[in-house]
């Protein structure tokens, strides 16, 4: 997978407290940081860790700039012109407190905006990135404890592709999806309706389910196996009703080598979603041919090209079917 190259614009760090019952604080940078060779680095950090996390949501803004000011504010600073980057970042820390006082979130950490070029995309990123202690060895070789930005645990993240919202892209927002409190704040933080439709990303998994099966060069009785495996852990999510979680799909569907499957599920210019519900119908395909003609209309099982019951020569370009069922016999020698 090619890597996109980053061209930071802007970039400004402001720090975020709250913590228990405690209205939330913002400590605020009054100008945009300059961006030098360490704060390319911490960006590229971020996007690095970002990318390999993959329980995200998608969406697009909400259409009620009253209750979710974000939209209105990136209009102002991208359309309108009248924020600059500086005031534009002090202004989401304004509504990213709120959110997190009406959500009894307890987050505090440093919170990056950045504008950055990737590719031909314009984005606008906002993340709340936690410090760790770690060690450094000093000039008389003494070792001591030293703070650095936390990117492994990334508690809350988000991306707005810029150019894909002036487009009217359907989905231009991605976030971290997070556990606990952090999700739905930051969600309501980015005013971020979650546009998900099952049956269109069911369909979407499908066919990279089956892309990686062909790739991957198994023999038949593997790839059936991994593909019936697939199958049924789709269609018992569909049945109960349970929200899939990209994450978990590669180290059930490929226990033996699961990252490989995931960085096919995860990367692309269509990432899949996470937290939707399979749509049955659509995960038909994993384990059954279907087809029609002008006058004729077949549908098997993937596992009868293995036992005898159907034969494709590729010779003829004909199908044999084996085992008729006595009705069907008597009906093709009556006519």
């Amino acid at each position: 997978m090619s890597q996109i190259q980053h061209t930071i614009t802007h970039l400004v760090v402001h720090k975020l407290h709250r913590s228990g019952e405690s209205p939330a604080s913002a400590e605020l940078r009054e100008a945009a940081c300059r961006v030098d060779d360490a704060a390319v680095r911490m960006v590229e950090r971020l996007c690095s860790h970002y990318a390999d996390r993959s329980s995200k949501g998608y969406g697009r803004f909400e259409d009620d700039e009253n209750a979710f000011p974000l939209p209105r504010l990136v209009r102002e600073h991208v359309v309108d012109k009248s924020l600059d980057f500086a005031a534009l970042s002090k202004r989401m820390m304004d509504a990213m407190c709120l959110c997190a006082d009406e959500e009894g979130a307890d987050i505090s950490g440093y919170v990056v905006v950045a504008r950055i070029m990737e590719g031909a995309s314009d984005c606008l990123w906002v993340a709340v990135v936690g410090e760790a202690v770690g060690s450094a060895v000093t000039g008389a070789f003494d070792v001591i404890d030293c703070l650095h930005l936390d990117f492994s645990a990334l508690p809350a993240a988000g991306r707005i592709d810029l150019s894909g919202w002036q487009r009217g892209d359907e989905r231009y927002i991605s976030f971290l999806k997070g556990r606990g409190d952090v999700a739905p704040w930051f969600k309501r933080f980015l005013g971020c309706s979650d546009i998900v439709i099952a049956l269109k990303e069911t369909k979407k998994l499908v066919q990279r389910l089956s892309d990686f099966a062909e790739t991957q060069r198994l023999d038949p009785p593997s790839r059936d196996a991994m593909l019936e495996r697939a199958h049924g852990y789709l269609d018992e999510l569909g049945e109960s009703g349970s929200p899939l979680a990209i994450d978990e799909v590669a180290r059930k569907i490929w226990p033996e080598q699961p990252e490989r499957l995931d960085a096919v599920l995860t990367g692309g210019e269509a990432p899949l979603a996470s937290g939707f519900v399979p749509d049955r119908r659509a995960i038909r395909p994993l384990v059954r041919f279907r087809a029609a003609g002008e006058q004729w209309k077949l549908e098997f099982d993937r596992s009868s090209l293995h036992s005898g019951a159907v034969h494709y020569d590729r010779t003829s370009d004909t199908l044999v079917l084996s085992g008729l069922p006595e009705y069907l016999k008597k009906m093709l020698q009556d006519e």
